[in-house]
């Protein structure tokens, strides 16, 4: 025996299914990763005991929120530019790995200076599987632009870029790889002045 199923009833059950689908968006979406993110470390920033530097706690802390929502290999391709295509994936495995370090040594660093500065995300903007989501970080009288770029993954969104007062950190980095590979001779001549550079750095912040 077939039943009719009332259309009202199948209106209803459709418009519920695109309102839990847009709040799911919603919440997993690039703008609220970034809040979370930037939420979970200042949460770390503000419970540290020390508060003019980063133990290891405190980065290994950092470390565990920003897993799975900074796409470090993405950073390490865009970063290394044309000569990530002559690496193998061990090689890339490795420089993605010491890219982290730099970056966590370097730009990490900077979040030691953090004395409850307030953090403004504004709405996400997109274009096709990337999004950008601009912050604004509000010190006193003074406010500094932070953009995030992201894209999508299999995973859900990721950050591959961050960009400060219009400075894009990949083009940094990148900048800086293409001369350091210049400077060395190859790339494997760039790897180990990165290696040595981390080390120098990772012993100065145990001192």
């Amino acid at each position: 025996m077939n039943v009719a199923f009332p259309m009202k009833a199948l209106i209803v059950a459709l418009l519920t299914v695109v309102a839990v689908s847009n709040a799911w968006a919603e919440a997993n979406g690039p703008k609220a990763i970034v809040e979370e993110t930037l939420n979970s470390i200042i949460q770390v920033l503000e419970a540290r005991e020390y508060r003019t530097k980063l133990t290891e706690e405190d980065r290994e802390k950092i470390r565990d929120v920003v897993t799975g929502r900074f796409d470090y290999r993405e950073m390490s391709k865009r970063s290394l530019g044309k000569a990530w295509k002559g690496t193998s994936e061990s090689e890339r495995e490795h420089f993605t790995e010491l890219f982290r370090k730099l970056l966590e040594r370097s730009y990490g660093n900077r979040l030691a200076t953090f004395h409850g500065q307030k953090v403004i995300c504004d709405t996400a903007q997109f274009r096709r599987d990337k999004a950008r989501v601009k912050t604004r970080v509000i010190d006193a009288d003074k406010e500094t632009p932070v953009e995030y770029r992201l894209h999508q993954t299999p995973t859900g969104w990721q950050v591959y870029d961050i960009r400060i007062e219009g400075v894009s950190l990949v083009s940094n980095f990148r900048k800086d790889f293409h001369e350091g590979i210049k400077s060395k001779g190859s790339f494997e001549g760039l790897v180990q002045a990165l290696e040595e550079k981390v080390k120098k750095l990772e012993e100065k912040d145990n001192v």
